[in-house]
C-alpha cells in the first residue's frame, strides 16, 4: 500500500461519511470487487493528498470533479496534483459528477479499460 501523511487520515473519515452523490453512486458500483474483482479504496490518503477511489492493483485514482473544477485556479491545482500523482506511478482518471450520474456504464467502462491494461487481467 502507498504512504501517506498520518494527519490525513482525519479529514479522509470525515469525507467518506459526506460523500458526493456522484461519489455514492460510484462506490454502489465499485465496492465490494464488483467489478472484475479489483479492490478500490474511497478517500484514500496517498501522499500528501486524500483521492477520491484508488486501486491498488492498477495503481490507479478516480478524481470525480464538481464544477468548481472547471474554474483556471482548480483547474491548475488539478495538475499539479495529477503530476505529483503520477510521479509516484499512479494513474490518474478524472470524470466530472454529471458523468457520473448520467453516463455510469461509460465511465465503469473507461475504469475497467484502463485497470485492465495496467493489472494484464483477463
Amino acid at each position: 500500500m502507498e504512504g501517506y501523511k498520518e494527519i490525513l487520515k482525519t479529514p479522509a473519515r470525515l469525507l467518506r461519511k459526506n460523500m458526493t452523490d456522484a461519489e455514492q453512486l460510484l462506490w454502489q458500483r465499485i465496492r465490494r470487487r464488483q467489478l472484475h474483482n479489483l479492490q478500490f479504496y474511497r478517500q484514500k490518503p496517498l501522499s500528501g493528498f486524500i483521492v477520491d477511489f484508488y486501486c491498488p492493483a492498477a495503481k490507479l485514482v478516480i478524481e470525480l470533479d464538481g464544477s468548481q473544477h472547471q474554474e483556471k485556479e482548480h483547474r491548475l491545482k488539478d495538475q499539479m496534483r495529477d503530476n505529483a500523482l503520477q510521479q509516484l506511478g499512479l494513474y490518474v482518471l478524472r470524470f466530472d459528477n454529471r458523468q457520473i450520474l448520467l453516463e455510469t456504464d461509460a465511465v465503469l467502462t473507461v475504469i475497467y479499460s484502463i485497470a485492465k491494461e495496467r493489472t494484464k487481467i483477463n
